[in-house]
């Protein structure tokens, strides 16, 4: 049996002085790896303004995975060990949903 895709929500919360533009180094650093492995970046998108609730995240944007151990070779991945840094080093804070498709 196949596995199903998974889609990662990527919400985040940027560092001040600096904390995107590290995270673009870390997007650009990461993009071989998590490509390599099947994942597709599908949107990404900058809140304006939450109407209903709190929403405030500087960015988010989903990304879709083969299959969930796709996402699992990628955080176990050394070459990936040695980029998680710049993505710590960037974000104050950060969500990471595993969602399915409806």
């Amino acid at each position: 049996m196949k596995e199903e895709k998974i889609y990662m929500l990527n919400a985040l919360w940027f560092k001040p002085n600096g904390g995107e533009q590290r995270y673009r180094e870390y997007l650009q650093a990461a993009g071989p790896l998590t490509a390599a492995l099947g994942a597709k970046f599908l949107e990404g998108y900058k809140p304006e303004q939450a109407l209903i609730g709190e929403w405030n995240p500087d960015m988010f944007f989903v990304v879709e995975w083969p299959n969930k151990l796709a996402f699992e070779q990628l955080i176990h991945n050394p070459e990936y060990n040695k980029i998680r840094h710049l993505r710590e080093e960037a974000l104050e804070k950060s969500l990471l949903i595993q969602c399915q498709k409806i």
